[in-house]
Parts: C-alpha cells; structure tokens; sequence
C-alpha cells in the first residue's frame, strides 16, 4: 500500500540518505535470497503477487517517481516494465491485470534482479547530487520510495506463505526450532477515561498521507484487553459452534462464512491429534498461548460478540497506543510468527508486533483530508471505501516502519494478512 509523506526528517544529510536507501533495497532482496526462482513466480491467489513481482514494482517506482522526471538523461530499463510492474497508478498509465500477475514467466528472477541493480545505482546517483531538481524536491519522494518498499517487504512475507501453503510439500521458508506449547496468562483489561482527545499524525516524522490531519475525537470511557487473543481461546469459540451460529455474525459475514466455507482461521488445520497451523516456518502444532492470526474482520468481530466485548475503534487504539513504546515482535526478530504475551500483569502487551489489530472503524478520511495533487496521492483517497483499519504492525513488519498513527487497511474479508484480535469494552 502506497500514500503520500507529510514530513521529511532530515533532508540535508545525502549520505545517510544513500545508506538508508541502500539498507532498504538490500533487506528486501534478503527476503528472497533463499527462494527458487520458481517459488518467485508462483500467483496462489488474485491477492497473492509474486515475489518477482514485489521486487520488480519497488523498483519501478522509484524509476518513474524519481529517475524518469529527475535524473538527467535516465532511460528506461525497459519498454515494457512500466506496463508490467505498475500497479494500479491510472495516471501513470495501463498497467497489466493484478490476478495476471503469476502468467509472466517473463522477465525472469535474474533479468528482474538486473532490473533493481541498474534502478539502484541511478538512485545512488540521484541522491548523491546528479538531480535535475532542487534536493528539497526530491527527498519527500525519496523517503514515500523507502517506505513503500518496506510495504512490499511484509506483502512478500505474506504472498510466500499463502504459497508456500497451498503446496503439498509444505515448504519451509524459514526454519525455527520447536517449542513446547505454553499457556497464556489471565486476560486482564486497562481503562482509560475517554474525553476529548487528538488523534493523527502531528508532523514529528514520516507520515502516509491518511494519517492526517490530526484531529479531535470524543471518545466514552472504554477499556482494552491487557493482551492479544489467542489460539486457545479462539479454539473454544470454534469448539462452541462459532461458525455454526449466524446470531454472532454481521450479514456479509455470515454470507463469507457459508460461501467459503470458513471453519477455523486461515492455514489452521485439525486431525486425530489436534489443530495445527501453517507458517513460514512449516507446519506445526498450534500453540494455544500465542495471539490468533490471519482472521479476517468478519471472524474477529464475531469472536469478540462471542466474548461478550466489542472491537476497539482506531481512536480508542492510537490513545492507548499513546504511551507504549514502538518495540515488540516485529520482522527484525526474524520469527515471522506471533508469540505468546509476556504475561507482565496489568499492563498493555503485543500493541506493537505480533499481528495487526482489527479495529471496528472503517478506512474513511481523516476531517480535513484531501488527496494530494499528481499520481503518488492516487492510492490513499479512491480506496476509502469497503476496507477496515488495522493498527499496530505485525511479526513481518519492518521494526522502523512501524508507529502509533499507522493506519493499514484491508477488506473485512481478508485473511491473508497477519491481522488478530483485541478485545475491548466500554468502561
């Protein structure tokens, strides 16, 4: 998901500038370092791109955002790429069907990593001063670039392992060591007195554009769950005929649970000894202790009616989230799988990591928002429509990516992303 910065932290420095760009690229060629070229062009779903895919649009978007308008005498890698690896830019130009994405056996992982490098070193020398444009013009789109390159590091986690599960061989991306199933502390709960609040990005740092501007929001006194919900206690809503009773869940729920044939989350699986769940590190036993994960919006909300609780709204979320630091199970730990809570007591836990957080807020404008002008202020305004906001980041979220005013967003009926539950409650 892409959007426009608001803010540019340092602009004078081209040399840290230059590492950080370079720190990006390289992260995201390391996710797929350890993959097969044809694990890279597999499509498993229309949500699902190739990793090839993601590797060839991060650099097609500084080629047409920076290179093309601002780096004198640049030339198109190639004719065809902007048709190829646009991904929904109309401004830009035509671009090729998403859910056609895994037909393109061509350009192949190595005419795609030539790609990146030539993209790489004419950035190099873009920041390094070679620009047409005042470096005041070009940092602000430099740092959206490393941002949505981050973007597309989580997304490539995500679409392997909807690959990668759909494969009989059940591969492992990468491998970690068993561990013992643990148990989860007592869910406790932390309130907070509501009132009249400001929420939204205050212009501190980086910022997408529909973090903004900030605001003021009522909110009633409320209360949120100490921790995450976890797989034990998503298990006993299952066990409890979850997805057999139609009282706990909205209409279009109900209508995914009965046309898709929804039973438990996504990649969990049950035989003769128990549940067991898909990750990137294989297949392996569920453990009840760590937060559920790849529910949708429809199965988290039904959860929490089950529960007797509610969703929090993003309001509620960003002011707890207010005095929590941005640090937890996040992708630079390498686990890439949610982990049980701590089990501190009395505290809020998992905020920050772990999964992203279904909210009961729709993704709708900020008041005051207004799309910016031009192609890279095109995605955020015409997609506030049919998607839920998500807060917090995720086990593949870039530790540096992450902050409290982060608004992700998918349809309701998205599972493949790593989203789960926190429950609320008014106060």
């Amino acid at each position: 998901m892409t959007a426009v910065p608001v803010t540019v932290a340092d602009t004078t420095d081209r040399g840290l500038w230059a590492a950080r760009f370079l720190r990006t690229r390289r992260a995201t060629e390391a996710l797929a370092a350890g993959l097969l070229p044809e694990d890279q062009t597999i499509q498993s779903m229309p949500d699902v791109s190739p990793t090839k895919w993601h590797l060839a649009h991060t650099a097609w978007f500084f080629e047409t955002f920076l290179l093309m308008p601002y780096l004198a005498g640049y030339r198109a890698f190639h004719p065809s790429f902007g048709f190829l690896f646009n991904s929904y830019y109309k401004t830009v130009g035509p671009h090729h069907a998403r859910p056609r994405r895994g037909l393109l056996s061509r350009p192949g992982v190595a005419e795609i990593g030539a790609y990146r490098e030539a993209v790489t070193e004419s950035m190099l020398k873009l920041i390094a001063g070679a620009g047409t444009k005042p470096w005041t013009a070009i940092a602000p789109l430099l740092e959206l670039g490393i941002n949505h390159e981050q973007q597309h590091q989580e997304l490539i986690l995500m679409d392997i392992k909807h690959v990668f599960s759909v494969n009989p061989l059940r591969p492992v991306y990468k491998a970690r060591g068993e561990s013992a199933p643990s148990r989860a502390g007592a869910l406790e709960w932390v309130a907070f007195p509501g009132g009249l609040v400001e929420i939204g990005d205050g212009g501190n740092g980086f910022a997408f554009d529909n973090e903004r501007p900030r605001h003021k929001v009522w909110l009633e006194p409320f209360r949120l769950a100490t921790r995450l919900s976890t797989c034990g206690e998503y298990a006993a809503f299952i066990e409890d005929g979850g997805y057999r009773r139609p009282e706990l869940w909205l209409s279009d729920g109900w209508a995914a649970v009965e046309s898709e044939g929804w039973q438990a989350p996504l990649y969990w699986e049950r035989d003769r000894a128990g549940w067991s769940v898909f990750t990137l590190s294989g297949l392996r036993p569920l453990d009840p202790a760590e937060p559920v994960c790849h529910v949708s919006h429809y199965e988290a909300d039904a959860f929490a009616r089950w529960a007797g609780r509610r969703l929090p709204t993003e309001a509620e979320w960003e002011i707890a989230a207010g005095s929590v630091a941005l640090g937890g199970n996040l992708a630079d730990r390498g686990v890439f799988h949610p982990l049980p809570a701590p089990g501190l007591g009395g505290a809020l836990e998992q905020m920050i990591g772990d999964v992203w957080e279904w909210t009961s807020s729709a993704y709708s404008a900020y008041p005051g928002y207004r799309p910016p002008a031009g192609a890279v202020g095109e995605y955020n305004g015409k997609f506030m429509s049919g998607q839920m906001v998500l807060r917090g980041g995720a086990a593949v979220t870039p530790a540096d990516h992450i902050r409290a005013t982060y608004r992700n967003f998918f349809p309701p009926a998205a599972r493949w992303a790593f989203s789960g539950i926190r429950l609320a409650g008014d106060a």
